[in-house]
């Protein structure tokens, strides 16, 4: 991170603009309304500025650029078309430690203007460093489009009721409420305009808050658990509501296929637990069972993070379980399984009208046993995902080998799907344990035996239609 964001107070604050042209004129629109007294340093201005200088809105120094002009100056903007003038701006400034901006030239400068989205109070700031700024403003396009021109509205209405809801509630129970307050009724009657409603809606609100959150007793209010798939690796391939969860949990427990790039989406100040399992650690599974109804019963709301989806091999429907048991509340947020990021990521589509009419997710721990039907996972026109197979590769291969499987039936693994470092490998089934041996291929991964392996491979049916071999892909 090249630049700390931070808001900064300059109401009533002397800033110095050095320039009287359209670029200068942008930026003390922006000052102005921070309600900075601001003096523009120009031998020329534009009409719309010496308008502005005629109803006393700011000050104007008709000459060039002195330093002796920083005196008391809290902040500088330098936005001439001289370059030179903007050099010699930035060099007083910095020798006299004032935070300084050049427009268009970041290296000149120790504080940039992000694009930026007024719903005062509320305001969003969108910045690229510097290195792209019609980016930085094509995502404030985006953002600005999904707020509601009343949310600065909403802001003040809440703003004004902060001190009578931490009067009624503590600490937890003020965060689940102003959450509910939020995403609520009142809420929405406040953005379509009708703020009596919003009031109304709002203390009863704060009334049924304060007697759940046991206010009069000094009782903690009840924790809720949600169990999220964080999805196959990929941040961006989060659910919304994964995200908007995240934002709430007060902790989060987290396995190893959950990346810091997932966790860092969440809330700042959650606390984080991880509780990935080491192999043959069969104990673990109960501690995090016991973990989550002490957290929510003390209160905590508290976020399960999984890869991929909770309830595919996530072991999500027994902790679902232990939580009912035990009259704890619990949401689950469906997540992107695995199986679906790799396809998607290395182009195999999991059912194809010619080739595959089914799916079958298979745990490949259960290699291990006799508990699978490997002549029906040996057929042929369906698609078979093994997760956690690689470790037992060979037994896999050899279990649907005995079971009629073809030697030539394309076959594919996908590690680290949807990650920079995702690799797909192809090869005849009978070779695909050779092949991942030879490549070291390392969990997380997934092994897709089916027809529809080959379809990328050579980016046509013919190597599946016309009969031909596959050969194997790294």
């Amino acid at each position: 991170m090249d630049y700390l964001p931070v808001f900064l107070r300059i109401a009533d604050a002397p800033v110095l603009v050095v320039g009287g042209g359209r670029v200068a004129a942008r930026k003390i629109e922006w000052l102005l309304k921070a309600r900075a007294r601001v003096t523009v340093v120009a031998p020329e201005l534009l009409p719309e500025l010496t308008e502005r200088v005629r109803r006393g809105e700011l000050s104007c120094l008709p000459r060039p650029f002195e330093p002796a002009q920083l005196a008391r100056v809290r902040l500088v903007v330098a936005a001439s078309d001289d370059p030179q003038a903007n050099a010699a701006v930035s060099c007083a400034a910095r020798e006299r430690q004032i935070p300084v901006n050049v427009v268009d030239s970041a290296e000149l400068s120790t504080f940039i203007f992000p694009a930026i989205i007024d719903r005062s109070p509320l305001v969003v700031a969108v910045s690229s460093a510097g290195a792209a700024p019609v980016l930085a403003r094509r995502v404030r396009e985006h953002i600005e489009a999904l707020l509601p021109a009343r949310l600065g509205a909403l802001a003040r209405f809440l703003g004004a009721r902060r001190a009578a809801v931490a009067a009624a509630l503590g600490a937890l129970a003020r965060r689940a409420f102003w959450e509910r307050i939020v995403g609520g009724r009142a809420a929405s009657q406040l953005l379509a305009g009708d703020e009596a409603s919003a009031g109304r809606t709002f203390a009863a609100e704060l009334a049924a808050a304060r007697l759940a959150a046991g206010a009069a007793t000094g009782q903690a209010a009840p924790g809720e658990v949600y169990l999220i798939g964080a999805g196959p690796g990929d941040p961006d391939l989060l659910t919304l509501r994964a995200l908007q969860l995240l934002q709430q949990a007060d902790v989060i427990l987290h396995d190893r296929l959950v990346p810091e790039s997932i966790l860092e989406r969440a809330r700042r100040d959650a606390e984080r637990i991880f509780v990935g399992k080491e192999t043959g650690d069969h104990a673990q599974q109960s501690r995090i069972n016991d973990l989550l109804v002490e957290l929510a019963r003390a209160g905590k709301r508290v976020a399960r993070l999984k890869g991929g989806d909770p309830f595919i091999f996530g072991r999500g429907g027994e902790e679902a379980q232990v939580l009912a048991a035990h009259g704890i509340p619990y949401r689950v947020v469906p997540g992107i399984t695995a199986a679906l990021g790799a396809a998607a990521g290395s182009g195999i589509p999991l059912t194809h009208r010619r080739l595959a009419h089914s799916v079958t997710f298979v745990s490949g721990h259960a290699a291990l046993e006799d508990t699978l039907d490997w002549r029906a996972l040996a057929r042929t026109h369906q698609t078979v995902v093994f997760y956690m197979g690689v470790a037992q590769l060979p037994r896999i291969v050899a279990r649907l080998r005995a079971a009629g499987a073809n030697a030539e039936l394309p076959a594919a693994i996908v590690a680290q799907a949807t990650l920079a470092t995702e690799r797909v490998l192809r090869a005849p089934l009978a070779a695909i344990a050779t092949l991942a041996l030879r490549e070291q291929v390392a969990a997380p991964a997934l092994l897709i035996v089916g027809e529809v392996t080959a379809l990328c491979a050579t980016g046509a049916l013919a190597g599946i239609l016309g009969g031909g071999g596959l050969e194997a892909v790294a």
